[in-house]
């Protein structure tokens, strides 16, 4: 009665307002025991756990038939509930209020506050009992995730390496364009932010409605609550950065710059308030929803815009699919963009990202941590992470006679339809996974690791595209660069800051700011009066304040990793 009781106070919390990431980067190949918990299977018991992540996600039914078929092999299921209705910092203090949680529970940017409440369980004793779990990091790694008090309270989930890195599908940050716009103009190298936004001028002047009459979107900017990423982190991508998130890391010197105020920065809002003027950027951007962004996006209209793959593809690009309208060229590819010709792009980088600030965690409300850990530790096994990601054999994929894995046409539509997804495939999305290459050294992890899978999958503009400019992968569209420094990123960081400190107090009160002012920027009739506007209220947020405990950080890992080597 317990669990159902907190399941239904967990639904009541997510609903009363009617919410990638982070991960290990060593290449791991120690072969850790894969078997599951067999007794629990064998003798027909299914324990049920229950979830709560603080993003948005898609449910699937609870007569999901891989998830059954995961349950009876490992003795385990659980029920996960996503972000429905409220911020992620509302529906984790409606949970700390109440003082009861799900068993397992993934907090974002609101873990420390979890952690500080004392809602999670300390995993230190349990690792080493558990192979698949103790082998996703190293010991620095481990090290890495200790909270204030020693101990490790949750498990980045994303970017885990197994194996030969296995990488097609850019899931993070670019400037996107569709298709359609580059086959118009015959796939020209773009490379510059001036000739990506010339391109879709001059695209939409000549194409302003698509094939039904319906009015283009040139360019939009999804700006809501934590996503304004889109609009305002892009200057250190343009001056040729990784994702550091908050800061530029220049590894010459080693020294912490704040890109918000760079001559680029400078150049980059004053080119967005010029398309702005000019009618080419959605008027809509700066007041629109999510779900209206993400609707935008599956309509086709949208040319072109900055985001994650993972914030828009797995929704809006799935419609897109779904109504044909790829056959339009309305599918999008990354495109290598930054300041100048003269700037090298690192928009890719190699290696995983562990993010230390948040992770999978258990928490004090489960009645068997035990229990809890050994799923999870089932969940990384070759066999239930092939059934996560790959499906079930002869259904989902088939196996060529050299072992490799490979998709059907009929079996890469049905993947996509969502239907079927939330009544057949189940992959526990935010618990543990590996990316890189299966243990049986053939096969990717995951089927958008897989070469040819990955090629043979795409939609014929894209495949179209690919080959007009010589790529097989979304990947090969920008190029790779090695692996960042130890710092890398310090986004991981800045996250956990709290106004505990100055330098969190400024940080808190530069995020307000430019969520306030940066849209008054672009859509400025004077730019250089609006800029000049935002940048004393940028500067008297104390910003010297943020950089310096930044750039305290930046040297304490630097010195930290120095132990390691």
């Amino acid at each position: 009665m317990k669990k159902k009781k907190l399941l239904c106070l967990l639904m009541a919390a997510v609903m009363a307002a009617s919410v990638f990431t982070g991960c290990g980067d060593s290449k791991k190949e120690s072969g850790a025991d894969t078997s599951t918990d067999a007794d629990a299977a064998d003798d027909g018991e299914i324990k049920e756990f229950t979830a709560f992540f603080a993003v948005p996600g898609s449910e699937i039914n609870d007569d999901n038939e891989i998830q059954q078929m995961i349950a009876e092999k490992t003795g385990a299921k659980v029920k996960e509930t996503w972000l429905t209705g409220q911020t992620q910092e509302e529906a984790i203090g409606t949970l700390i209020a109440g003082g009861e949680y799900p068993d397992f529970i993934e907090g974002g940017s609101s873990s420390v506050q979890l952690y500080e409440a004392g809602a999670l369980v300390a995993l230190d004793d349990y690792i080493e009992k558990y192979p698949n779990i103790k082998e996703l990091f190293t010991e620095q790694e481990w090290d890495q995730l200790r909270q204030d008090d020693g101990h490790i309270y949750w498990l980045p989930q994303f970017s885990n390496i197994y194996g030969e890195e296995k990488e097609c599908t850019h899931n993070d940050e670019a400037f996107w364009i569709q298709t359609r716009v580059l086959k118009w103009a015959d796939y020209p190298e773009i490379r510059t932010m001036d000739e990506y936004f010339d391109l879709i001028e001059a695209y939409n002047e000549a194409n302003p409605t698509m094939e039904d009459g319906t009015a283009n979107i040139p360019y939009t900017i999804l700006c809501e609550d934590w996503r304004y990423f889109c609009l305002e982190n892009a200057p250190e991508f343009l001056d040729g950065y990784p994702n550091d998130g908050s800061v530029i890391v220049d590894p010459k010197t080693e020294t912490v710059i704040d890109y918000n105020t760079t001559d680029t920065a400078v150049a980059y809002f004053k080119k967005l308030n010029d398309e702005y003027k000019k009618g080419i950027i959605d008027p809509e951007s700066f007041t629109q929803t999510y779900d209206e962004y993400i609707a935008k996006i599956s309509s086709g209209r949208v040319l072109g815009m900055i985001d994650q793959w993972w914030d828009f593809a797995y929704t809006g690009y799935d419609a897109i699919k779904a109504a044909g309208l790829d056959k339009q060229g309305c599918s999008y590819v990354p495109l290598p963009i930054t300041i100048d010709r003269s700037v090298k792009n690192q928009w890719h980088n190699s290696g995983g990202v562990l993010n230390v600030s948040s992770g999978l965690a258990v928490t004090t409300s489960c009645e068997d941590v035990e229990g809890a850990l050994q799923f999870v530790n089932d969940l990384l096994g070759q066999e239930i992470h092939d059934l996560r990601f790959w499906g079930v054999k002869g259904v989902d994929y088939e196996v060529n006679g050299d072992g490799t894995y490979y998709k059907t046409v009929d079996m890469r539509t049905k993947a996509s339809d969502s239907a079927y997804k939330a009544s057949h495939l189940c992959t526990y999305s935010y618990f543990p996974q590996w990316l890189g290459t299966s243990r049986d050294g053939i096969n990717a992890m995951k089927p958008d690791g897989q070469p040819q899978e990955f090629f043979d999958g795409l939609t014929d503009d894209v495949k179209e595209c690919f080959n007009a400019y010589g790529v097989m992968t979304y990947v090969d569209m920008l190029g790779t660069s090695p692996a960042p420094g130890p710092w890398y990123p310090m986004y991981t960081y800045s996250s956990t800051m709290t106004t505990a400190t100055e330098g969190g107090t400024a940080w808190a009160k530069m995020a307000e700011v430019k969520h306030e002012y940066l849209p008054k920027v672009v859509m400025a009739d004077d730019f250089d009066a609006g800029w000049a506007e935002y940048m004393d209220a940028y500067n008297a947020c104390n910003p010297d304040a943020f950089i310096a405990e930044m750039q305290t950080e930046l040297e304490r890992r630097i010195a930290e990793a120095a132990k390691y080597e």
